[in-house]
């Protein structure tokens, strides 16, 4: 390898592993995790899930080319008091919640961390309401236990 600029030699692994990081500093996810951004702005603040409280049902329009009303939940975190949006999966999920109710959110899994498919601005979505399992709930299987 004539003219190659990466450093050979017998002491070279010190500068070989300086240059690594300084390349790896132009790649968004290192930086972000270096930076501890998503510790910093994100509502569950990096945890991958978060307990909160229910304030309102809300239905959200989707993008374009599609035309649904969403069916979501406005969301109050316990451990911060920040509000977000969680969409409710599967059909008639949202039946077995209501307001005040207790519900762990966990990230949509869109890319990136942001939002997921036609739904703008919504990055959660419900898995469980009041401990039990959101599609236990649907299935039949247990039952929503009254608080």
């Amino acid at each position: 390898m004539p003219g190659s600029k990466a450093p050979k030699g017998l002491y070279a692994a010190r500068k070989l592993r300086l240059k690594r990081l300084k390349f790896r500093w132009s790649l968004r996810e290192f930086r972000v995790r270096m930076m501890r951004l998503k510790e910093r702005y994100d509502p569950l603040e990096g945890a991958p899930m978060a307990r909160g409280i229910v304030i309102e049902k809300v239905g959200i329009e989707s993008r374009q080319p599609n035309s649904a009303l969403r069916k979501c939940v406005r969301v109050q975190l316990v451990k911060n008091g920040k509000v977000v949006t969680a969409f409710v999966p599967w059909d008639g999920g949202v039946t077995f919640i209501d307001e005040h109710d207790e519900v762990i959110i966990e990230g949509i899994g869109g890319t990136r961390g942001k939002s997921m498919g036609d739904l703008p601005g919504v990055r959660y979505k419900v898995i469980a309401v009041n401990g039990v399992s959101l599609k236990e709930l649907l299935k039949g299987k247990k039952q929503k236990p009254i608080r």
